[in-house]
């Protein structure tokens, strides 16, 4: 097996998925993701035409995200012919997933160079329009089998099991807030982010991320309405039970679902793109490249489907067996701010200290791009590694369906 090497990464800013109103919206998804690969293009060191293929995660392929959006953003990034393109879908786990393929293409031998990354332009392709408007697909037959709740219920039925309360999960999410708007402060960002312009006056658009609140109090937390409570009360399951009941049904010793989670304790709705440019040792070495990092070990896990968001911790053990490192090897860790108990429930099941966590903020506070963030999250664990002089780092996601992603990565 051979060696994947991160030669660079970089991102957009992340502007708020808002239809004509946050800063990335007149921006095409294509365009999106052109613009971050002409962007990786000239930070690599080699020409383009060394590039092989393109790998791309993007959760709702549907509209302008339709297609091979991958193969359509190289040709409108202007980049040779003879580059390929593919997009998959792993939900929120999509652009972890593309690098980790990538990876896999070049430790084989197959390819020697590869951009791997993801894009969510979620102002202009909403949730639920497309390829993930439905868990299961509409399949009636499955759902008597399996009945997968929304994502938010997920993470109340979590908090509730694990005994969060609201004040715990609105602590972490101020928590989130104060690191991002110390990082932007201070320019921790600054090495893979570039300025997003617009693609036919050329002006600049967007050049910090658009999310953060700076100044979040945990008294405007606190005043937040819980935002799946209602949900959680919606008649759709057999016999007119609701989501609530359909959930607890798998978890019969919790008499009720404590609804805690906000729109301020929960990831952020916001466009962004961004990529990963691997290489092999052959390649590396015939062109005299210097590469940043390398990719250690990868890892997916499914857990129960129900309770969905669960797997981070299983997939990071795998990731850590497969490495032959235990949790205590790890410098830092990036574990994706979906809702505030997904991380805080893998820091208790792994028991990792919170100040290795996230140190620039999460989701929370900067948004979740769903089908780049993996991506984002592995190219910002590279630059914060170098910044603290560290050594190894575990990004991890979770996924719907009950699923979870974890990715290795360690300085060269």
């Amino acid at each position: 097996m051979g060696t994947a090497y991160i030669l660079d990464s970089v991102r957009t800013p992340r502007g708020r998925g808002k239809k004509d109103a946050g800063a990335l919206s007149s921006v095409h998804p294509n365009q999106l993701l052109a613009q971050t690969l002409q962007q990786i293009g000239q930070r690599i060191g080699v020409d383009v035409n060394e590039i092989e293929d393109v790998v791309i995660g993007c959760v709702t392929q549907a509209g302008e995200q339709s297609g091979v959006l991958a193969r359509n953003a190289v040709l409108a990034a202007g980049w040779p012919d003879h580059i390929t393109g593919v997009t998959l879908n792993r939900y929120c786990g999509s652009g972890a997933q593309a690098v980790n393929f990538g990876a896999f293409g070049v430790m084989s031998g197959q390819q020697q160079l590869v951009i791997a990354g993801g894009v969510e332009s979620m102002s202009r392709v909403p949730m639920g329009t497309g390829s993930d408007g439905s868990l299961d697909g509409g399949d009636v037959t499955l759902r008597n089998t399996v009945f997968q709740v929304p994502q938010g219920i997920s993470a109340d039925l979590i908090a509730t099991r694990e005994g969060f309360t609201r004040e715990d999960v609105d602590k972490f999410a101020l928590e989130s807030q104060r690191r991002a708007e110390i990082a932007q402060k201070n320019g921790h960002f600054s090495k893979s982010l570039f300025s997003v312009t617009h693609p036919e006056t050329g002006a600049v658009l967007l050049d910090k991320d658009e999310y953060p609140r700076a100044g979040t109090t945990l008294e405007a937390l606190a005043a937040l309405k819980p935002a799946f409570e209602k949900m959680g009360a919606f008649a759709m399951g057999p016999g007119g039970a609701t989501l609530d009941q359909m959930a607890l049904k798998r978890y019969p010793e919790i008499k009720a679902i404590n609804h805690i989670h906000t729109p301020g304790n929960s990831s952020g709705i916001v466009d962004g793109a961004g990529v990963v440019a691997m290489a092999s040792e052959a390649f590396v070495k015939a062109h005299g490249l210097k590469p940043r990092a390398k990719i250690i070990a990868t890892a997916s896990y499914g857990d129960e489907p129900v309770i969905m968001l669960t797997a981070p911790a299983p997939a990071s053990l795998r990731a850590l067996k497969l490495a032959g490192m235990t949790v205590n090897d790890i410098d830092l860790w990036e574990i994706n701010e979906a809702f505030a108990t997904v991380p805080l429930q893998t820091m208790r099941k792994l028991e990792i200290d919170h100040d290795k966590v996230n140190v620039n903020g999460g989701a929370i506070a900067l948004g979740h791009p769903l089908g780049a963030t993996g991506a984002m999250l592995i190219g910002s664990m590279v630059d914060e590694l170098e910044r603290r002089n560290l050594t190894t780092g575990l990004v991890t996601l979770c996924i719907g369906g009950g699923m979870g992603i974890a990715t290795i990565v360690q300085r060269a």
